[in-house]
């Protein structure tokens, strides 16, 4: 058996590249352990984008263009208590404090056996994003993950 290839911020632009889902986006081959996963990419992440709700990002394999994992991107805010406000030296009258979420996040099967860190990797790029909004189109504070925690898996 083939050791899986550590993917890190260092070399994952060699292995890989980011695009947003269109329309024309390939995505035939990509499935991951985890059903709802890959219904909600085959069947509900135009949808999404079209209604404004989410953004759905692939991770394609650079000599392939394979999809090897997605992420959707939603705007979300946080309230913070009075003692998280002073620990992030927040003093500002809002009550919630603006996010960007990760809304969904799965890595294909095949890519889980090939790779390790994907995941990592696809959260960096998240905070990518965010550092991009925050730069050139609205201020966003934290990054958030609507995490499903029976599906974690720890490597």
């Amino acid at each position: 058996m083939k050791v899986p290839i550590k993917i890190n911020l260092q070399n994952g632009d060699k292995y890989f590249y980011l695009e947003q889902l269109t329309l024309v986006a390939g995505i035939v081959n990509f499935s991951c352990s985890i059903p709802e996963y890959n219904d909600y990419l085959f069947n509900e992440a135009h949808r999404s984008q079209k209604d404004h709700v989410a953004l759905t990002w692939l991770l394609r394999e650079r000599n392939s263009n394979t999809v090897i994992s997605y992420m959707s991107v939603i705007a979300d805010a946080i309230k913070l208590s009075a003692t998280e406000k002073e620990l992030h030296n927040l003093n500002y009258p809002f009550k919630t404090l603006p996010a960007i979420k990760i809304a969904k996040l799965a890595v294909s099967q095949s890519a889980y056996e090939k790779y390790r860190g994907i995941g990592t990797y696809m959260v960096f790029a998240a905070l990518n994003i965010a550092r991009t909004c925050n730069s050139d189109l609205f201020a966003a504070r934290f990054l958030t993950v609507d995490a499903d925690i029976e599906h974690v898996t720890v490597t």
